[in-house]
């Protein structure tokens, strides 16, 4: 027996090469932007003047560049959880507010603009507020008494990262929070209520598994908006590689010790590891939040 219905497999055929073509653009855009950059700075991790190597590979583990992926690690860290944790509760605070309300509105509009907001620009900010000659450091040292730098100069080391980074993560996470709470229905708060529940046991029971995997998914977004910035560190930190990016910028670009770009791609590559560990065990959490839901 033939097709009955070739009009019907032809439509299916012309939608599949119109989504294919549609595609092209963002693959092709997708494939010379990052995948081909990819591949070329994991391969100069392998290659050396003499062929294939793995010099690169074991400088990873000195203690220098070990510290400075750590130190990514644990700043990415503890703003990704302070961000997503003060977001949260903005998204929260927000709930009950249409979204055409003033207040709403200005607030989607400040996060938008603000998590937008760094490189160079946050950082002349931050020196220009609270650096050693800031307005608000003089303020304080002078009218108060208070030297906020009376125990080093934690500005321009990797603690002095905290803030500036807070500044970009805390809207970054209200943009990317905001529509999974936008999606929490009130009559499951209501019913709740009518069965006796209390708040707390409706965010438990209720609220909290349905936004779980929306808040993994923004803390491990804002994890990596951290762990791949370059500008404001770069704009604070003027020396040394305390952070594996720029550690990677002192690969390519030392004046002192020449020819490193195996080093700096192997640096890529142990980021794009990390990235890959942390995205597998999101995986296993979204999996184990939405068994649940079926």
């Amino acid at each position: 027996m033939g097709d009955r219905n070739p009009v019907g497999r032809g439509r299916g055929a012309g939608q599949l090469l119109g989504t294919a073509l549609g595609l092209t653009p963002f693959a092709l855009l997708t494939l010379c932007f990052l995948a081909i950059p990819t591949a070329i700075a994991v391969a100069s991790a392998f290659v050396g003047e003499d062929g294939f190597t793995l010099d690169a590979i074991a400088a990873i583990f000195s203690p220098t560049v070990l510290g400075s992926i750590w130190a990514s690690i644990w700043v990415s860290a503890l703003t990704a959880v302070l961000g997503a944790a003060v977001g949260a509760l903005v998204c929260l605070a927000l709930l009950g507010l249409p979204p055409t309300s003033l207040v709403r509105r200005t607030v989607d509009a400040a996060s938008g603009t603000l998590a937008q907001f760094g490189g160079v620009m946050l950082a002349f900010a931050f020196i220009a507020t609270i650096g050693i000659q800031g307005l608000v450091t003089v303020w304080m040292r002078d009218a108060l008494g208070i030297d906020i730098y009376s125990g080093g100069v934690w500005l321009y080391q990797v603690p002095g990262l905290i803030l500036p980074y807070l500044y970009f993560q805390i809207p970054l996470m209200v943009i990317t929070f905001m529509p999974a709470v936008d999606g929490l229905r009130a009559q499951w708060a209501e019913a709740n209520a009518s069965l006796g529940g209390t708040r707390a046991r409706y965010w438990l029971h209720v609220g909290g598994p349905i936004l779980a995997p929306a808040f993994l998914g923004s803390l491990v977004l804002l994890f990596a908006n951290s762990f791949s910035s370059f500008a404001t560190a770069a704009a604070l930190i003027s020396q040394g590689g305390q952070i594996v990016t720029l550690q990677i910028r002192g690969a390519l670009v030392s004046e002192t010790v020449l020819g490193q770009e195996g080093l700096a791609g192997a640096l890529a590559l142990a980021m794009i590891l990390i990235m890959t560990v942390l995205m597998w065990g999101y995986s296993l959490l979204q999996k184990r939040t939405e068994r649940w839901q079926r």
